[in-house]
């Protein structure tokens, strides 16, 4: 059984409507994983009774009362049914076609980390679960959401036991979900770009709930923290640097464009350090052997 689990935020105003959307999404799965909402935000228990899924407060926080991703991800592996785990951020709708990913991964993979990119798109009320709810989305989406860049993941499918220590970083201040990434390749666990198969729908919102709004999310003294955390932008890794992509057909390996190919010898240089020079010097010479040949001088 796969257990799925978010944190959400205070339920009021559009943050309300957009996490409730997100949370029903999650019921209508088949088959319906096992739920949890963890902390002790305000309406988190109230919506966990009204749609039959589990409560788990009392999560640990920073000194800004942020919560730690590592305590989350502690305290979700030791209340987890299964042996299959999915983060999802509280803003994500997801639809059937992620069910049918994480069957597919299961059937090739025992062990892994699964993520994709998100859909941007402005939903403003509760939606209606109906009959055809999820075509009527689908629909909305293709004509009038974005797909957002690979730097950002909202999501996270792996394995029991896959990390290990998980350093204190403040969720929802950048870095952390970089990290995961880096951290399933430094663990020779498979990590797989979903992106192509699964509509992971991320409803647009604002960052009244993080001090400073957006410069706070994303510069302030958290974000700093963060990233010194991580380790440093050497360890700040992307769906690019997946090594296996979902597709239609099946697991596939990535196609090596020129972006990709360097994108994996960096990656590669973080990961085996002793050999980072190796790898550091192969990308100088592509990038030499790739750049247009010039003629210099005057025709006779």
């Amino acid at each position: 059984m796969l257990t799925l689990f978010s944190i959400p935020k205070q339920f009021q105003d559009d943050t309300a409507i957009v996490q409730r959307n997100a949370i029903q999404s999650w019921t209508h799965l088949k088959p319906r994983p096992d739920i949890i909402l963890f902390g002790d935000d305000k309406g988190t228990a109230e919506v966990a009774a009204e749609f039959g899924i589990r409560h788990v407060p009392g999560i640990a926080c920073n000194e800004f009362g942020t919560p730690l991703v590592s305590a989350l991800f502690e305290t979700a592996e030791r209340e987890a049914k299964g042996n299959v785990l999915c983060y999802v951020n509280a803003d994500i709708i997801l639809l059937s076609d992620f069910m049918s990913a994480l069957e597919q991964i299961m059937h090739r993979k025992r062990r892994f980390l699964a993520a994709g990119q998100r859909w941007d798109v402005d939903i403003k009320e509760p939606l209606k679960f109906g009959p055809r709810w999820e075509e009527q989305l689908r629909a909305m989406v293709t004509q009038n959401g974005q797909l957002h860049p690979p730097t950002g993941i909202d999501y996270f499918i792996f394995t029991h036991g896959l990390w290990g220590n998980i350093p204190p970083f403040a969720i929802g201040r950048t870095v952390w979900d970089n990290w995961l990434l880096y951290k399933a390749r430094a663990s020779k666990a498979p990590l797989i770009d979903a992106s192509e198969v699964v509509m992971a729908v991320h409803q647009n919102h604002g960052y009244s709930h993080v001090p400073n709004g957006f410069e706070g999310a994303w510069k302030g003294s958290e974000a700093v923290r963060n990233l010194e955390l991580s380790g440093g932008s050497s360890y700040i890794f992307t769906l690019q640097d997946a090594d296996w992509v979902l597709t239609a057909r099946g697991l596939k390996k990535p196609k090596l464009t020129r972006e990709r190919i360097g994108r994996q010898l960096d990656a590669l240089a973080v990961l085996r350090p002793r050999l980072a020079p190796v790898f550091r010097l192969v990308k100088k010479c592509l990038i030499l052997l790739n750049r247009p040949f010039r003629v210099t001088g005057k025709a006779k």
